[in-house]
């Protein structure tokens, strides 16, 4: 689609904005150049970020002391939930100053095609699902390759089990069996009853975890069956569409009082992974890895081209027609995204 044409006006006003915007980033940063040269501040210490909003972060002391409100640095970037950050404390706010080498960064494009990290330093990502709004298995697939890349164990876990019936069972037991039979951990949970609460308590003992998935599947009532004092807001579905409601509008960090912390994530209804290589998407399809490299052709585009390792697996069985579906869509995105034509 072409872009439409700023009129003179829209265009000064959009500069004036930015400009202001700019103005502002340079009186705050002058500010905190102050404070440091000054000696205003406390002297520098370890803390762990729990949540962000805009230009400003929580950041918790080693000591797992009070949380404190802080400034950012305009040279340190994004910080995002889960980092590990120096900070200094101050009156009335801190000012983080430099941010620790991150072991993990779990990323994804914005609506604007700008790579957006949504939390850091990961041990393990839970893909939550629901009855409804229903599952997509590409959507699952997407998170799969963005835990595979980055070493990241997963666990697919079916919430509001209590809302399985009669229409639903076969289409969610088969989804589920598909993963496990790939190797994948599953997991089923009701909110309601408790059932499944105690193993995933065991999933999450000292690991940093983080909760990801569609809005409305209940990850903010998860948060709130494990940590009723988080008091998280929960939404409403929709009952014209069964989709859900934004109630997390920040990822927050919690600890656990059995050891470890869990990163409630926004809810996203879709999930790019535009700024993977193709060939990291291949590799990011478990079950396709033991026939990588193997085709005829080094250049094989795996659609009918003779000798095609990976077509030969899926006539086969090896590999099922769904997730060869889905690994399709998946590259798609990426060649229009990319304003390519896809081989795939």
């Amino acid at each position: 689609m072409a872009r439409r044409k700023l009129t003179r006006r829209q265009a000064w006003r959009i500069e004036k904005i930015q400009q202001e915007r700019r103005t502002r980033a340079h009186k705050r940063e002058t500010q905190l150049d102050t404070q440091l040269n000054e000696g205003e501040l406390g002297a520098e210490q370890e803390g762990l970020v729990v949540a962000h909003y805009g230009t400003m972060v929580d950041i918790e002391p080693v000591t797992k002391t009070s949380v404190r409100r802080c400034h950012l640095r305009s040279n340190l970037g994004s910080l995002v939930t889960g980092d590990r950050v120096i900070w200094r404390n101050g009156n009335p706010h801190g000012v983080a100053v430099a941010v620790l080498q991150r072991s993990s960064e779990l990323m994804r494009p914005d609506n604007h095609g700008q790579i957006k990290t949504i939390a850091a330093n990961i041990d393990c990502i839970f893909i939550v699902i629901a009855p409804y709004p229903r599952a997509y298995a590409n959507l699952i697939d997407r998170y799969l390759v963005a835990a595979e890349t980055l070493g990241i164990k997963p666990v697919i876990l079916l919430n509001k089990s209590d809302r399985i019936d009669n229409d639903n069972r076969e289409t969610m037991e088969q989804l589920l069996l598909s993963y496990r039979n790939l190797g994948y951990r599953t997991l089923s949970i009701s909110t309601k009853s408790g059932q499944g609460l105690e193993r995933l308590i065991s999933y999450l003992i000292d690991c940093t975890s983080i909760f990801v998935g569609q809005s409305g599947v209940g990850k903010s009532s998860l948060i709130n069956a494990l940590l009723p004092h988080a008091n998280t807001r929960v939404g409403k579905l929709s009952e014209a569409l069964q989709k859900g409601t934004h109630t997390t509008t920040t990822a927050q960090l919690f600890h656990l009082p059995v050891g470890g912390n869990l990163i409630d994530s926004p809810g996203i209804r879709e999930f790019g992974l535009w700024h993977m290589e193709p060939q990291q998407v291949l590799e990011g399809f478990v079950e396709f890895r033991p026939f990588l490299g193997r085709c005829k052709f080094r250049d094989c585009a795996h659609r009918r081209e003779p000798g095609c390792a990976i077509e030969q697996a899926l006539l086969r069985g090896d590999i099922s027609r769904e997730r060869m579906g889905s690994l399709r869509q998946i590259l798609a995105s990426l060649e229009s995204a990319a304003g390519k034509t896809s081989n795939y």
